[in-house]
């Protein structure tokens, strides 16, 4: 069984929805069940099961890609249901910026970190040489600056809040994992709700930053066993759900049970099962089947 799930311009839905239907049926696989969630009405539904062959879930969300050309998508292998953990990327995910960025326009240096961050997003440079040479740049940095990006600089992203909140509500534990810094994170963690962060830690010294990260990296590897160690707190078969935008969000979207890729960049948007790409964050709570009115503002 494949399960796709997808919100969707309701102008050319029916005529979408039956040309990627007949392009499924062509490809060998039988559309069992097909229409609105009961739960939301903006939400199709497609339900394959096998006929010659298994669905397989790249073809078929090529299809869906293909017919639904402005759409949000999430396929699954199995029943689609509300995460027991909850592991989300910060910065352009959680949150409009990335941090390091905004932090480096204090200091006159914002195009030139804006582009290795660029880079390292889209997975063309190593992460943890690109965050040494970015936290390199800003040594001298006045400490001060940090709580000035945070007041001026640092919004939450549309629907961050209410996202974290309904899914808490829902007994769903809620953590933050961020390649960024805990001068950061730990803020806009107790703004959104997260119950836990993991972050680096900025170097600080007599009031400057050092230009060095205290400790040991977070990267993507870190972001992965941080979900796999958290979900196996909950026990076996716990359901996850991750959410990211860059290719060191690669290895966790991968992990969960269902990894989300959040108008993300081209490597960790097609290793997701799924993205939200033209609403907001709760475009999440949508894709599981949470009507607005049981939405937590």
């Amino acid at each position: 069984m494949l399960i796709a799930r997808l919100i969707a311009e309701q102008e050319t839905l029916g005529d979408n929805l039956a040309l990627a239907m007949e392009q499924i049926e062509d490809a060998g696989w039988e559309v069992a069940g097909a229409g609105m969630l009961a739960e939301c009405d903006d939400v199709v539904e497609l339900e394959l099961i096998e006929e010659a062959k298994a669905p397989d879930a790249g073809a078929v969300r090529r299809i869906l890609e293909q017919c639904f050309p402005v759409c949000d998508l999430l396929i699954s292998a199995q029943p689609i249901e509300v995460p027991q953990l909850f592991v989300s990327d910060m910065d352009s995910t959680m949150i409009g910026q990335e941090c390091i960025d905004e932090l480096a326009d204090f200091a006159g240096l914002k195009d030139r970190i804006a582009a290795i961050t660029e880079r390292a997003m889209r997975g063309e440079l190593d992460f943890a040489a690109a965050l040494a040479e970015r936290v390199g740049l800003l040594k001298g940095l006045s400490e001060s600056a940090i709580a000035q990006c945070l007041a001026e600089r640092i919004r939450p992203m549309a629907g961050a809040q209410t996202l974290v909140a309904t899914l808490k509500a829902r007994g769903c534990r809620t953590v933050l994992v961020t390649g960024g810094f805990h001068a950061f994170a730990d803020p806009v963690a107790a703004q959104l709700g997260f119950e836990h962060v993991v972050a680096n830690r900025l170097g600080v010294a007599d009031g400057v930053l050092t230009g060095e990260v205290v400790g040991a990296i977070v990267d993507s590897a870190v972001k992965r066993q941080v979900l796999l160690d958290e979900a196996g707190r909950l026990g076996e078969g716990a359901r996850s759900l991750a959410t990211g935008d860059g290719a060191n969000d690669i290895p966790m979207l991968e992990a969960a049970t269902h990894g989300i890729a959040y108008r993300a960049k081209p490597k960790a948007r097609a290793a997701a099962d799924g993205w939200i790409e033209h609403g907001d964050l709760t475009g999440i709570l949508l894709l599981y089947g949470i009507a607005r009115e049981h939405w937590v503002p």
